[in-house]
Order: structure tokens, then sequence, then C-alpha cells
């Protein structure tokens, strides 16, 4: 399975928070729901769409996972919708119980135990495991090099400081670009993978 994380990305490489007021105010985050102005259904919705095509499973840390599963599956009957609380879901957590996987089709993932976890789910045959938000665990994934496909919406937006998906190792990695586009509402969709990872769809 191909490790593919997907991030609306301000131009200053913010990720937290981009759906709503009131879903990331740690460090005293003021800008939720910043994405929601840049939004081009026919471009990014596109994109978006297109990835989950792709995806077996979904990947969440658990802040994220709580946040999906709290708004998707009260919007049961679309299609999109429907196909994000049917697909198979992993939340990497030390404190959620069995009791509170709510959400149809998740599995949890032990925190102490998720790189190795990871790795043997990225070395399985399948389709992807797409990681959406999740900073934290997106940020461990990089720095562990077990991400294969970065797709970043890149916002014309400055949020002046937030979460960031990036290692701060001091390590230089090197990707290419496969594709971009850029949407009406300025966003640049880019897909990246690290360099010498081939030009596999």
């Amino acid at each position: 399975m191909r490790i593919v994380i997907s991030e609306f990305i301000s131009l200053d490489g913010v990720v937290q928070a981009p759906g709503g007021p009131e879903e990331d105010t740690d460090g005293g985050f003021a800008h939720g729901g910043w994405s929601h102005p840049f939004f081009d259904p026919e471009v990014m919705g596109a994109a978006i769409g297109e990835a989950m095509t792709k995806s077996e499973a979904l990947l969440f840390g658990r802040r994220t996972w709580q946040t999906m599963a709290a708004a998707w599956p009260e919007r049961a009957g679309d299609p999109f919708a429907d196909q994000m609380n049917s697909i198979k879901k992993y939340v990497v957590t030390q404190t959620l119980g069995e009791d509170e996987l709510t959400w149809d089709n998740t599995t949890a993932i032990p925190g102490d135990k998720a790189v190795a976890r990871i790795r043997e789910l990225r070395e399985t045959e399948g389709g992807d495991l797409a990681v959406l938000g999740s900073p934290t665990l997106a940020r461990t994934l990089l720095g562990e090099g077990l991400v294969d496909e970065l797709r970043l919406m890149i916002t014309p937006v400055l949020l002046g400081g937030g979460k960031s998906i990036f290692p701060e190792d001091g390590r230089m990695r090197t990707l290419e670009l496969v594709s971009t586009v850029t949407s009406g509402t300025g966003v640049h969709v880019s897909t990246y993978r690290p360099a010498g990872a081939g030009a596999q769809a």
C-alpha cells in the first residue's frame, strides 16, 4: 500500500484547522476554517474525489479522527459521505477505548506501536492508505521515510503560525513534482513524491 498524505496548507506551511473555528485552537490558533473561502469544487473537489477512488483505507491521528467521526456519520446519504463512512479506517491512539470507536469500520493502532504497524500495512498489497489532516502523525511518517506521496492544496494565505506537517530535524529531503493544477481561487493542487520513487500512477 502507498501512504499518501493530503493536506490543505497555507503558503507559510500551516495545516492547522482548515475546516472550522473550533477544529483545533491549540496555541491560541484563531484562523480555524481558513480554507473555505478558497475552495473550488471543480478543481479541488475533483482532486479530492480522485484521491478517494484510489484509497483503500484512511489513517488518522486521534484528534483528526474524532473531528471526522463527529461530522461524517450524520451526512449519510451523500455519496462522498457514504464512502467516508464505509471505508476502512485506522486511528493512532493511546487513549481511545474500543467502545469509543463509534465510526464504522475503525481499528485502533496503539501509539507506541504505530510506526511498526504502519510499516507493516505499507508492505501489504492494496490501494492507497490515505492520511488526512493529522499533522503530528504526518510529521512522524515523513520523518520515518514512510510517505510515498504528498498531495498539497497550497492556499494563497499567510496564517502567521500554527501546526506543520514538516519535520524539523535538520535533514534535507528532496521531492519530485508529479503534477500541479491551479484552481480559480489561486490554490495550487500539487502532488509530490520522494525523489527517485519512480513515476507510477
